[in-house]
């Protein structure tokens, strides 16, 4: 079974389509990253993912759960960070994870169990009490991860989660999340605009003008490496 399965997904804006046909899988645990210049679609696709734009046509399947017909089983399955942070500046770490867990419906008990699992493993026990506007961004990125992951999603989508961090919090953002994949068994896709936070083996969607450009991995997309291939794709 795929983590992601997108078929004939369209959308349009009044006349103007934002998305065409598009169509991909992702593999279970597996690292995927979604790039494409301005306008080529990506936040829409983004939004039909996290239902903040209801499908107008094709289908999505999370885990084989239509996000059309079953939208609680396949949402369930689904953790997200957006671009624009949504943490409360104003309560501590644990206090964005404990109202997170509220709003998923998670028990007591059950709420604390995975709030420790996640601050060890996101290493911020030590920040646990302090207020989120203490944090610098790489930090704050990890509280975002914690919060996502506290349903124990199979899928996790990073909306350019790296932007506005400097190069050492992108590059451990970058590798923790890669972590999860191997250890966890998460399968991530992670948009960017940022071509060195490839990998030759990771999965390559390109989007240009709503239409998929591209559906593999980076080192198949031929001489140049990613940067000449990117750019020859969006040209």
């Amino acid at each position: 079974m795929n983590a992601l399965e997108l078929t004939d997904v369209g959308f349009t804006y009044g006349p103007r389509p934002a998305l065409d046909g598009v169509g991909f899988a992702l593999a279970p645990g597996s690292f995927n990253a979604l790039l494409g210049p301005n306008g080529a679609g990506k936040s829409t696709l983004i939004a039909l993912l996290t239902r903040l734009y209801d499908l107008q046509r094709g289908e999505i399947a999370v885990f084989g759960h239509s996000l059309r017909r079953e939208p609680r089983k396949a949402l369930a399955q689904l953790g997200v960070v957006f671009q624009q942070s949504t943490l409360d500046l104003d309560l501590s770490v644990e206090q964005n994870l404990r109202y997170h867990a509220a709003l998923h419906g998670l028990p007591g008990k059950l709420a604390t169990l995975r709030i420790e699992r996640e601050l060890e493993r996101q290493q911020l026990t030590p920040r646990r009490r302090d207020k989120v506007r203490l944090l610098n961004g790489g930090h704050r990125r990890r509280v975002e991860i914690a919060r996502a992951l506290l349903h124990e999603p199979r899928l996790l989508l990073l909306d350019e989660a790296s932007a506005g961090l400097d190069p050492a919090s992108r590059n451990g953002l970058n590798r923790h999340v890669r972590q999860l994949c191997r250890e966890q068994g998460v399968t991530v896709l992670w948009t960017t605009h940022l071509l060195d936070e490839l990998q030759p083996t990771d999965h390559l969607l390109v989007l240009q003008n709503g239409r998929l450009a591209a559906d593999g991995a980076a080192a198949s997309l031929g001489e140049g490496g990613v940067a000449a291939a990117f750019e020859r794709l969006t040209a």
